[in-house]
């Protein structure tokens, strides 16, 4: 595996910390899927740096490349920033990552506050589509994201971070049955964050009754909200790692 770090996304911030990306390429690097992960961490903390070792190094040796990205946080940020920060990193790749590999498709994702990230993306068009990248994104993998307006904005608009509320801050407020979306895969624990379990499976359900069923998969792990983000096979892989190379072996497919 090679590791290519501090590259800046977006031209307009070239010294900003938090619009920078490393990228994990594996050893041959003709005809490989990429996937751009973003961490968690409530939209408040959390660094690209924070990567484990393993999921990169389990990526690699699947033949995957990972680019992986940090964007800015409140309360220095507020919504939408983070959501342009991330958008302007899938531009960044659509354009750049050819550079490095010769990519067969391009993959979002990411964990808790990445989830919710990916989610946005995937849902509320506006982003990609201004950066006339919408059609680059092959798939989605949505891990315990939050699909409802994200407990951090909530705080910051003075509500209790415990309030239900479904807004244009919510992926599940966009979601239709006249868009057409990739292939997706959603993650949760079933002893996840407090009603996060729950309101993964309105998304799972909302989806189906548009009729995206068919391009909808899940799984439910067993254990704490994302723990499994950095827990090890007896082989030494990366659990969620694995879960991201399978999904991304069955779009390849298609």
């Amino acid at each position: 595996m090679k590791l290519i770090e501090n590259i800046p996304y977006n031209a307009g911030y070239p010294q900003d910390e938090k619009r920078m990306l490393d990228i994990y390429l594996p050893d041959n690097t003709e005809n490989v899927p990429v996937f751009v992960y973003f961490h968690g961490g409530g939209l408040e903390a959390g660094c690209r740096k924070d990567l484990n070792d393993t999921l990169a190094k389990t990526l690699a040796a699947k033949g995957i490349a990972v680019v992986n990205a940090d964007y800015r946080l409140m309360p220095e940020a507020q919504y939408p920033d983070f959501i342009n920060d991330v958008a302007d990193c899938v531009k960044w790749t659509a354009e750049n990552i050819c550079n490095y590999c010769t990519p067969t498709g391009i993959y979002v994702g990411g964990s808790s506050a990445g989830g919710y990230l990916s989610m946005m993306l995937c849902f509320d068009k506006q982003y990609l589509r201004e950066r006339c990248c919408e059609d680059a994104v092959k798939g989605y993998f949505h891990d315990a994201g939050q699909p409802t307006k994200h407990y951090s904005i909530l705080s910051s608009m003075g509500y209790d971070k415990y309030r239900i509320i479904v807004d244009e801050t919510a992926p599940l407020y966009h979601v239709n049955g006249e868009d057409i979306y990739p292939p997706m895969h959603f993650v949760v624990s079933d002893n996840d964050i407090k009603n996060r379990y729950e309101q993964t499976m309105l998304m799972l359900s909302v989806l189906r009754n548009f009729g995206h069923g068919e391009k909808v998969t899940h799984t439910i792990m067993h254990g704490k909200h994302c723990q499994y983000v950095r827990e090890q096979n007896e082989n030494g892989e990366n659990k969620l790692a694995l879960m991201v190379a399978d999904f991304i072996s069955k779009c390849e497919e298609k």
